[in-house]
């Protein structure tokens, strides 16, 4: 489980673009929030976090990345930064174009505890 995000991230590292590097990084942030691995699931959710800044990534990307962020934070046990990044995620959230995205989007913000 651990291995499969880190090596799509390697290979799309290799002849990707920003989008994939970001969607690799996020992937990896799930699994290692869903272990309860905090320290790496907030490392990798950073990196998602840096990446969408510095391309301007936007719509689902990056609501996707507060997403990340968000969880991974409550790995961690901040429910500060938890509330932070879940309203960021909710205001990015409403602007994603496909309705189907949205909904899709929404639901998974709905599992953060």
């Amino acid at each position: 489980m651990i291995h499969s995000p880190h090596t799509s991230r390697y290979h799309w590292g290799q002849i990707g673009k920003p989008i994939h590097f970001e969607r690799g990084e996020w992937q990896i942030s799930r699994v290692y929030s869903v272990l309860y691995k905090a320290e790496p699931a907030l490392h990798h959710a950073k990196r998602c976090l840096d990446i969408c800044t510095k391309n301007d990534i936007g719509d689902f990307d990056i609501a996707f990345t507060y997403e990340a962020m968000a969880r991974a934070h409550s790995v961690v046990g901040n429910k500060d930064k938890v509330t932070k990044y879940l309203e960021l995620a909710k205001e990015a959230g409403v602007k994603i174009e496909k309705e189907d995205d949205k909904k899709y989007f929404m639901s998974e913000l709905e599992s953060i505890k």
